[in-house]
């Protein structure tokens, strides 16, 4: 904060803003239309949990030149202010009648040529943060303009990381670390699995994030039957595997990673599950490169998987991470995604044990010129053993 306003400083903004024009000038966008969370704090910095109020949309417009302008309800007029932005334009929201949608309106009008272009993303991994019967009143109102699928703009620009967008992930990554570290207290002291989870969002805010909002795992004998079911009043028990997963905030960027812990000695077929696990991870650290694509990449790690005898989980088995918890590409046999130096991704290769028994194991990396370089501190090779 170089500056004196939140985020980065200006010139990483900047940076942000000519690579975002770049591809609208590839494009032939006139002006970008962001609604999202994720987009309008990429562009401004404007970081806050009033997203979790669906009352008021927010939006940002970027020109063909120029700075972003940020069309807000009034409440966000001070937090706006501070952040990396042109123009601040409000209204008294929220409005039953015109939610901003005027404002909007004569904002897109003024900046963008009667003929022209609004980009919008529409693909996958977007979403419109708008009432869809507002949007409609907006391309009416706005026409003959049309308004084109903007996902490419702006996934090619967000996916490739900074070094400063880096260092923040890895800082988050770095205070979840601290946070595993206390497991095994945690479970020794609380026993319960939904209990766990709480003391574990505890201390990764006691570490330094910001907020937690995602946490996630599973506990059962040997392995356990997902990873996203909520945690239940239920007790860990000696040959259980527990499973933490967390997606914890620090200045905006998660980490996503795991850690699976054995309660007691685990089983055999849970040491070799480990190990295959461990070992397709490293055939994926040494070999990833940057011109690989999500499918090679899954391949990698199916492959890896298969010759140490393990059943490879089904889905993806791995993605990008950054401002959003998961981020494009997915790890499947289907994503084409081109890989390129400084995405940051995780490798999140899974086996399936038994029937409704799995094995998860995830690590965040930068993927550097040479290799994937670690975000994370390495799981250790075999299970670390908790005893209650």
């Amino acid at each position: 904060m170089a500056d004196g306003r939140p985020g980065f400083g200006a010139g990483e903004y900047r940076r942000r803003w000519a690579a975002l024009q770049a591809r609208m000038a590839e494009a032939g966008e006139d002006a970008l239309l962001l609604t999202g969370p994720a987009d309008v704090f990429y562009l401004t910095g404007f970081l806050t949990r009033f997203w979790e109020s669906p009352a008021r949309p927010w939006f940002i417009v970027l020109p063909a030149t120029g700075d972003p302008v940020a069309v807000i309800p009034e409440i966000g007029t001070h937090l706006m202010g501070q952040c990396h932005v042109g123009e601040v334009r409000t209204w008294p929201a929220p409005d039953p009648v015109d939610d901003g949608i005027g404002l909007l309106t004569e904002t897109l009008a003024a900046l963008v040529p009667e003929r022209g272009r609004i980009g919008l993303p529409m693909g996958l991994e977007t979403s419109l943060r708008m009432p869809l019967a507002d949007y409609r009143r907006l391309t009416a109102a706005l026409a003959p303009r049309a308004f084109s699928d903007a996902t490419d703009t702006v996934q090619r620009v967000r996916e490739i990381k900074s070094e400063l967008e880096i260092t923040a992930i890895r800082e988050t990554c770095t205070l979840a670390a601290r946070a595993f570290d206390a497991v095994p207290a945690i479970v020794a002291a609380e026993r319960t699995l939904d209990a766990i989870f709480r003391s574990f969002q505890g201390a990764l805010l006691e570490a330094g994030a910001d907020w937690v909002s995602y946490t996630a795992g599973g506990a059962g004998p040997g392995g356990y039957g997902d990873v996203i079911s909520p945690a239940l009043p239920v007790p860990v028990r000696r040959g259980d595997v527990l499973m933490l997963d967390t997606g914890a905030v620090k200045n905006g960027y998660f980490c996503d990673f795991d850690r699976n812990f054995s309660i007691g000695p685990p089983d055999d077929d849970t040491r070799r599950a480990q190990t295959a696990l461990y070992e397709a991870t490293e055939v994926a650290l040494n070999r990833l490169r940057p011109g690989m694509t999500a499918r090679d990449a899954h391949r990698l790690l199916t492959c890896a998987l298969s010759e140490r005898g393990a059943t490879p989980g089904g889905g993806r088995l791995g993605h990008g991470l950054g401002i959003t918890l998961t981020e494009w590409p997915s790890f499947t046999d289907r994503d084409t995604t081109l890989l390129h130096e400084n995405m940051v991704l995780t490798l999140e290769p899974s086996v399936e044990i038994a029937p409704g028994r799995i094995l998860v194991h995830e690590e965040d990396i930068v993927l550097r010129a040479d290799g994937p370089e670690l975000l994370t501190e390495r799981a250790p090779f075999d299970l670390p053993e908790i005893e209650i």
